[in-house]
């Protein structure tokens, strides 16, 4: 692959993961925007980082994180969320000054979503490459990087210095291009490096052809493999998803037909099942299958981390549910 490794094993060492830590606050009615006042719901431990790391752990895979919150109860109940399901969070640094992050979210009438994010001037805006973080690098067997996270002043410094400490173990990288159009303020040479970095990418619909620069898939698919990317899988929601290798093969898997309480968090979801399952050695069709269930068991709970499952649940959900046309 291009004179890269393949996905690590978890022999390496621990999946890492650098950004934000949230609560989710959810407004109960279908609208646009909070222009008026609203009955809301939470809040629920939240941050796409945070709910991928979550998932890792609960598969029973090495999980840890380097992120930020306040002395808060926004910020307890993330941190004892976390700790209960096995992430390591002695990077997380806890800001005296500065509150944690937020994310309200309100969904409309077409199934998308309006978001007012506080991370910046929260305390999800302020990580650094602290010791700790460093000791985690210095361990880790593969990093995963977050789009959403780009806007965050101290990824950069982090991703470097643990992109070379993943590579000099024989390490793996993985990044998911999930930007919010309202996180729009990005190092476009990053976003390309981690692109290309990738051993495994995980995009979503067009977000395949933005991270390729170009309008169809099979020219994004060529253009990215031919880029340095190891494997490709791309998230097609409801359908299920499609995994593409750097010698050129495909694999289909249909998705679950469930009723959808609240979508926020499948993505994430998904790619951490892929992800852990891949580094514990499953085969790719089988990793895909995996990660479908998680994705769609995760929409039928409200609250982005609510429907975080091991495998006994995920083993249970595949044998009982009706699959995708």
């Amino acid at each position: 692959m291009n004179g890269r490794s393949d996905i690590a094993s978890e022999s390496v060492g621990p999946t890492i993961v650098a950004g934000e830590i949230l609560v989710e606050i959810m407004a109960t009615e279908l609208g646009h925007g909070f222009l008026e006042p609203l009955q809301l719901m939470g809040p629920y431990p939240s941050g796409a980082p945070a709910i991928f790391i979550d998932q890792v752990a609960k598969l029973g895979g090495g999980a840890a994180i380097v992120a930020c919150v306040g002395r808060d109860d926004f910020g307890t109940i993330n941190l004892e969320r976390l700790k209960g399901d096995g992430v390591d969070i002695s990077a997380v640094s806890v800001s005296e000054r500065y509150p944690t992050g937020s994310a309200f979210v309100r969904y409309r009438p077409d199934g998308g979503r309006d978001f007012v994010y506080n991370i910046a001037e929260s305390a999800a805006g302020q990580i650094g490459l602290t010791p700790e973080a460093r000791q985690l690098a210095d361990k880790a067997g593969h990093l995963h990087v977050m789009g959403s996270t780009l806007s965050v002043s101290g990824l950069k410094e982090i991703v470097a210095y643990s992109v070379k400490a993943v590579r000099s173990r024989g390490g793996s990288t993985s990044f998911d291009p999930n930007v919010r159009k309202e996180l729009i303020d990005l190092d476009g040479g990053l976003f390309a490096a981690l692109v290309d970095d990738a051993d495994l990418l995980l995009p979503s619909g067009d977000e395949l052809l933005a991270a390729a620069g170009v309008e169809s898939e099979r020219e994004a698919v060529a253009a990215l493999i031919a880029r340095g990317v190891g494997e490709i899988v791309l998230k097609r929601g409801a359908a299920g998803s499609t995994r593409f290798g750097a010698d050129g093969s495909r694999i289909d898997c249909r998705g679950f037909l469930v009723q959808e309480v609240d979508p926020t968090g499948a993505g994430d979801c998904f790619g951490a099942t892929y992800l852990t399952c891949r580094r514990k050695g499953m085969a790719p069709d089988r990793a895909l299958l995996y990660a479908n269930a998680a994705g769609a068991l995760n929409v039928t709970r409200r609250g982005p981390m609510e429907g975080l499952a091991g495998f006994d649940a995920l083993d249970r959900f595949i044998a009982g549910a009706d699959r995708a046309k």
